[in-house]
């Protein structure tokens, strides 16, 4: 049977912040992470100039890198993987988050073929060095298209290997009534025809068809609704708002988050997805994930501009998916 610590709780280092203003050094945010006594390891992957002030901090602090991640463009960045995973092996990393941009460097759209073969190059990489890839539902990624997954981890087996991923599910939750969004890669047309369900409460949800096939080897938890308000307290360099891919898990004070309205049903949907995790996880022995990030950030198209706090938001999240966690557990006991 599964225990409480078969399932790590962390915060990513881009969340160990309170606004996208005053942003502490790395020091300063491993301490916030292990002083909050909700989290067993921070997420990170520094930069040249931080890796040794995170190395540092991190045996000072007694607070472990379990986690780490970066953004890629096919053609252009395998010797940056190849760094990443050295970085992420010498700070005791286990899992290394990989976000695959939907153009390859050529501008071409990457196709289903290249990213599965990048998946098997990268699978191959991260194992010798016993850092785990997992490659992420995520905006501005050859992921944004949901039903690509599926395609890609069906690729990756007939080549006789498992395919893993990093469930952000906020990037499903707030495409949910959101026509605009459901655009992206024309994805509104599976949509249409049947082929893909978003809803986490109808059957067979891509999310839920996720978790079943045992993909889910890491996860960011970052709240998100449906029809997420866009974010209009902060502008992309071309003059757009933020995407809006970030809702606060507990209620913000008055004028600190872009809607008012607050409520906290719409967080429903986001929350089923995470208990949908949490029950498989529980009551199978072969789910390979072992570890969830809180990833409420102050990033454009997240929480930039924003009087809320971000790691307090993180705090409540944590605290939740340890209760969530128990309970779980609790319900896959036999008898």
């Amino acid at each position: 049977m599964k225990q409480i610590s078969d399932l790590k709780i962390g915060c990513t280092a881009g969340g160990a912040t309170h606004h996208d203003t005053d942003i502490p050094d790395i020091s300063t945010k491993v301490q916030m992470v292990k002083d909050a006594g909700v989290f067993d390891y921070i997420d990170r992957t520094p930069p040249d100039d931080e890796f040794r002030d995170l190395l540092k901090a991190s045996e000072k602090f007694d607070m472990p890198v379990l986690a780490s991640g970066w953004f890629y463009t096919l053609g252009r960045d395998n010797a940056l993987f190849e760094q990443n995973i050295h970085k992420a092996r010498l700070l005791g990393s286990l899992v290394h988050n990989v976000q695959v941009l939907t153009k390859h460097v050529d501008g071409h759209v990457a196709s289903n073929q290249e990213v599965a073969d990048f998946y098997l190059w990268a699978h191959d990489i991260g194992m010798r060095h016993g850092v785990v890839p997992c490659f992420e539902v995520h905006v501005n990624m050859w992921s944004e298209h949901l039903g690509r997954v599926e395609q890609v981890a069906e690729l990756v087996r007939q080549r006789g290997l498992p395919f893993f991923m990093t469930l952000d599910h906020s990037h499903v939750i707030f495409k949910i009534d959101n026509p605009k969004e459901q655009q992206v890669q024309n994805m509104s047309a599976d949509m249409a025809a049947g082929r893909l369900i978003l809803d986490p409460f109808q059957n067979g949800n891509v999310a839920k068809k996720w978790i079943d096939a045992n993909f889910v080897h890491h996860a960011h938890a970052r709240c998100a609704v449906p029809a997420n308000p866009i974010n209009t307290r902060a502008r992309h360099p071309d003059g757009s708002f933020g995407r809006g891919i970030q809702y606060p898990f507990v209620r913000p004070n008055p004028g600190d988050y872009v809607d008012d309205d607050w409520d906290e049903q719409r967080i429903e949907p986001w929350k089923r997805v995470v208990r949908d995790l949490l029950a498989h996880h529980a009551s199978h022995a072969a789910s390979p994930i072992r570890q969830i990030s809180c990833e409420h950030i102050p990033a454009i198209d997240y929480g930039a501009g924003h009087g809320y706090s971000i790691f307090e938001q993180n705090l409540a999240c944590a605290t939740w998916l340890r209760a969530e966690w128990a309970q779980a557990l609790a319900a896959a006991q036999p008898g």
